[in-house]
């Protein structure tokens, strides 16, 4: 990260939410069919408020809009709806199916792209397409009653945008000041006849009012023709400018008419612009004030054209709003390409950059304003009543109180943050903007986020589920990298981090190994259908499951903890006695790995050279699950280099170390040269010595089986023509799957049976490199598996780059590799598709064809970190 400039002045001054960061893209863009809007019985989260119901319901928790700007608490909301004079509805919001209409889950079925976006937010760019045909709703429903073998049907399969009949919506904002935000949308014509469209500029307040009495109903009231003001008790005065249109005002309040048939409350409810601009309707309020505005503009654009509308919001009155507005777009403008310039490196080819630079806007894109009360949502607020819930989804969490911006996978497939998917997002945080990155680590260990037993919430539909324990490794990744830019350490973030991940390691040591063997038994953590079954509910009959993912994840977390230990003693020795404890549950873990019970059956497999789950049957007999998945390579994650200097002085440590050492020779001997440095003065701290690593590494880069020409894959296709088959209860099967799941074990999209993950590639990858700073030139291993090509850890860390690189590349068809083919094939032969990115949840273990989420930039963003780090 570059140390100079306009915009890391910005990120460096304390208390950003007050400040620069205080207005940004933090609205979501599907805030219906969540389970914090979800007040049904039976907890249909999906139904009960769908997208039909959405323009007119108030929600509770949150709002949403396309390309939508509001402050950090979501108080004030900015956002632009469009009309092409032939949808039944406005376009302000994007639609998708939900989970239970789609034949591989929830799917969001528009097009739009996150252009750009500096940390702070003082600049950011948007591009929406909007179809000049009708927008196809009822086709993508009924075209996608399909099954689990055939391709989802998309936006771009429906003949919509033939002909190019489609605009081009670009939505910019720009900063003037902390309190001063400029919005320019500019649409074009891309099609060869004249079209009409409609732009509607919306300013609205989020139904904060109608559950908490302290505060009254705000209000939005035009001044003149092209200006009105907001009013709150919450965030004072604001006014709001706009060059043209017409002005609409209504309530941001229910139409109970509409949707429940009893009266409504108010006479102009929320759906009132959308039933006058559409349908001609008497549904806007003729005194021109409310709590939801826009300015309503009609344009004719001929073939090519292209018009903008500007508006500005601010809390100062301003006279001349358009005098310095131009100006300070290019100011902004210039700012962020001069942020992203000197952050990615000099030498890195154009299109790389561009891909970094699209990963970072994707990222930023994708911060959202979280607020979720379990409490009040279980029970009601004060003098409310009591919601009539037969599932009481997530009981144990009545201490969770979120109301902050927080880090999202995808705002629209998955509008509620993730642990271990966090962790992921503020491994590539930390490279635009550490203070962020340290924060988003800090927040979900906070008193009102993490469970007092320790546990971490993993994700709003089940916060009690089980993710992998990766927080650690991002509190480390972070502080070493926020080091390396600085040149000095946070140690009060580390010291504050640590302290609460004892918390967290001691649950899960509690929890999840409840034999107290330092095996563990995480559930299907986060690996969806990665398992032959359910890993949350195994068949009758077994007692137990050691899991070899589970455990190596464990393994890693005691290794971070080691590692920060070390470096908290060198600043407060009381730390030795943490370091020797980690030090010594590491080498317990390791010795567990290849050590079970009676029967001394290991998770490592001698025969196959592998690691593997071991099922423990009611009846005392013990078997592995023989499947050749990300579950025997995650151990290659436990692994730390540490140079002897770092312990040196901690001579309490070492004699503890050194007594373990004496008195259980047999742990050491299963650990990579833990007792003998290089000739760098280099320790190796991990599972696998050289005879199991390059075991594991025959098979993970054997084209055959792992190795795919875009990464590696998370299920052997060696499992394609030899399903692995476990009868037990019950025929249980997994199989090879390149793509799409046709498995319903998990639902939805939900898929690690063979397609290309970003985040455990990435983790590969680091894995690599770590083991290559301890061996060096002198080991080297065939890539691929059986070509007699030589290469040392590094090289091979850089090829696996490459080959994750090359599906944002353009490839032989003209198009990203990513990308699927389409009727008209859009991104391949259209000028203005050919240069957007989108980022996926997870590739094609073949092909490389993005699949599940569109906009899963939160992990997928790690390819930027990929980018920066080739050759390091």
């Amino acid at each position: 990260m570059n140390q100079n400039g306009p915009e890391v002045e910005r990120l460096s001054v304390p208390d950003t939410y007050r400040n620069w960061k205080k207005w940004g893209p933090y609205l979501a863009d599907r805030q219906w069919g969540t389970v914090r809007e979800d007040y049904s019985e039976h907890g249909t989260s999906w139904e009960f408020i769908d997208h039909d119901k959405a323009r007119s319901n108030a929600f509770r928790w949150g709002e949403e809009g396309i390309a939508g700007f509001c402050d950090s608490r979501e108080i004030l909301c900015l956002a632009t709806a469009f009309w092409n004079g032939k949808d039944p509805i406005l376009k302000e919001r994007l639609f998708g199916l939900t989970n239970n209409q789609g034949n591989h889950g929830e799917d969001v079925k528009e097009l739009y792209f996150h252009l750009a976006s500096s940390p702070s937010h003082a600049y950011c760019k948007y591009l929406y397409k909007y179809t000049q045909n009708e927008f196809p709703y009822s086709d993508l429903v009924s075209g996608n009653h399909r099954s689990r073998d055939e391709f989802e049907y998309e936006l771009l399969d429906t003949g919509a945008f033939k002909n190019n009949d489609y605009f081009d919506c670009y939505i910019e904002y720009a900063k003037a000041d902390i309190n001063d935000i400029l919005m320019k949308v500019t649409v074009v014509n891309r099609g060869d006849k004249t079209a009409d469209i409609h732009v509607l500029p919306h300013l609205w307040f989020r139904n904060f009012w109608k559950h908490n009495k302290r505060h009254t109903r705000p209000t939005i009231k035009s001044i003149n023709d092209t200006s009105a003001y907001s009013r709150s008790t919450r965030n004072g005065r604001y006014y709001f400018y706009h060059e043209g249109g017409e002005q609409l005002f209504c309530e941001n309040e229910t139409n109970n008419k509409r949707i429940y048939n009893i009266p409504n409350d108010v006479d102009y409810v929320k759906d009132g612009i959308n039933e006058h601009v559409v349908n001609g309707k008497n549904t806007v309020n003729p005194e021109k004030n409310g709590s939801k505005f826009a300015a309503w503009f009609k344009l004719s654009l001929n073939p090519g054209e292209a018009k903008t509308i500007r508006v500005r919001l601010s809390k100062d009155k301003n006279e001349n709003p358009w005098d310095d507005y131009d100006d300070i777009f290019h100011k902004r403008i210039y700012e962020c390409e001069t942020f992203y310039n000197q952050t990615l490196k000099n030498d890195l080819p154009t299109a790389h950059k561009e891909i970094a630079k699209s990963a970072f806007a994707g990222l930023l894109w994708t911060k959202q304003f979280y607020y979720y009360d379990v409490h009040k949502w279980l029970f009601g607020g004060p003098n409310e009543a009591k919601p009539n819930r037969t599932n009481l989804r997530n009981l144990s969490w009545q201490h969770l109180t979120n109301r902050h911006v927080i880090s999202m996978p995808d705002k629209w497939e998955y509008p509620w943050y993730a642990a271990w998917d966090l962790a992921f997002h503020m491994a590539s945080f930390v490279e635009v903007d550490p203070y962020f990155a340290k924060e988003q680590l800090l927040l979900v260990l906070k008193e009102n986020y993490m469970h007092p037993n320790g546990q971490i919430p993993a994700y709003e539909w089940n916060f009690s589920d089980v993710n992998p324990p990766v927080h650690s490794w991002a509190v480390w990744h972070v502080y070493e990298k926020d080091k390396a830019h600085t040149g000095k350490g946070d140690i009060e973030f580390l010291e504050r981090a640590f302290q609460k991940l004892l918390l967290n390691f001691t649950w899960w040591v509690n929890q999840k190994d409840q034999n107290g063997t330092d095996l563990f038994e995480g559930g299907f953590l986060g690996l969806d259908n990665i398992g032959v079954f359910d890993r949350n509910h195994m068949p009758p009959g077994i007692s137990r499951m050691q899991q070899a993912d589970a455990t190596s994840w464990m393994a890693m977390f005691t290794l971070n903890m080691l590692r920060m230990s070390f470096e908290l003693a060198d600043q407060n020795r009381s730390y030795e006695d943490a370091a020797a404890k980690f030090f010594r549950h590491f080498l317990n873990i390791a010795w567990a790995m290849h050590h079970i019970g009676e029967r001394d059956i290991s998770l490592w497999d001698d025969e196959d050279n592998f690691y593997y789950d071991v099922v423990e049957m009611h009846n005392g007999e013990s078997d592995r699950l023989k499947v050749r998945s990300l579950v025997g390579v995650i151990p290659m994650f436990a692994v730390e280099v540490m140079h002897k200097d770092l312990f040196e002085e901690l001579k309490d440590f070492r004699f503890r170390a050194n007594e373990i050492i004496r008195t259980r020779p047999d742990l050491a001997s299963l650990i990579s040269n833990i007792d003998a440095p290089n000739e760098d003065g280099n320790y190796l701290f991990s599972i696998m010595r050289g005879f199991r690593l390059e075991h594991l590494l025959i098979r993970l880069l054997d084209e055959n089986e792992f190795l795919s020409d875009f990464g590696i894959r998370s299920l052997s296709k060696f499992h394609e023509k030899h399903p692995f088959v476990f009868q037990h209860h019950g025929h249980h099967q997994i199989q090879y799957e390149p793509g799409e799941s046709r498995s319903g074990m998990f639902g939805g999209n939900s898929n690690w049976r063979g397609p290309i993950w970003m985040p455990v590639n990435y983790m590969i990858i680091q894995s690599l490199r770590k083991y290559y700073k301890f061996y060096g030139d002198e080991y080297q291993y065939e890539f691929p598996t059986g070509s007699g090509n030589k290469l040392n850890l590094k090289q091979i860390a850089n090829e696996l780059t490459k080959r994750l690189i090359k599906l944002f590349e353009v490839n032989y068809n003209g198009k990203f590799q990513y990308h699927a083919d389409d009727a008209e094939n859009k991104f391949a032969n259209d000028q203005h598709f050919k240069s957007l990115h989108l980022f996926y949840e997870f590739f094609d273990g073949d092909t490389g064809k993005g699949l599940g989420a569109s906009h899963q930039t939160g992990w997928t963003a790690l390819i930027a970190n990929l980018i920066m780090e080739m050759d390091e």
